[in-house]
């Protein structure tokens, strides 16, 4: 038995975890409701990358959003459209809790090369 799930390991013939979640093979989109929207809209200016590498809540989505229709030639969205966006970005790629290490305490911090020395008149 265990020589037998050994085996399927090695040739990939185990089944995926249950949540492991489908995803498009162009794009790398979690396939979810709205995944074709934000394709649709996404992709035509940007790689599926530039979404799948970040993560954020709705309020950091909505504002990469209008960041990018005020200084990047975005269209305007009708309201169906953005909440669907929005909610796919979100649930999908929501914040992630474990993304970044803590900042480090000032003396875990090596010397600024940059720093001036102050000067005394």
């Amino acid at each position: 038995m265990i020589r037998t799930a050994a085996l399927a390991l090695l040739l990939g013939l185990a089944a995926a975890p249950a949540s492991a979640a489908e995803k498009d093979p162009h794009t790398g989109f979690i396939i979810a409701p709205g995944w074709e929207t934000v394709r649709n809209n996404c992709i035509a200016c940007h790689s599926a990358s530039l979404v799948t590498q970040n993560s954020g809540s709705r309020e950091h989505w909505l504002s990469l959003i209008r960041w990018m229709q005020e200084s990047q030639g975005l269209w305007a969205f009708d309201a169906d459209t953005e909440n669907t966006i929005l909610t796919y970005l979100s649930s999908n790629y929501g914040p992630k809790e474990d993304a970044r290490r803590p900042p480090l305490r000032p003396d875990q911090r090596p010397e600024n090369p940059y720093s001036q020395p102050e000067q005394t008149n």
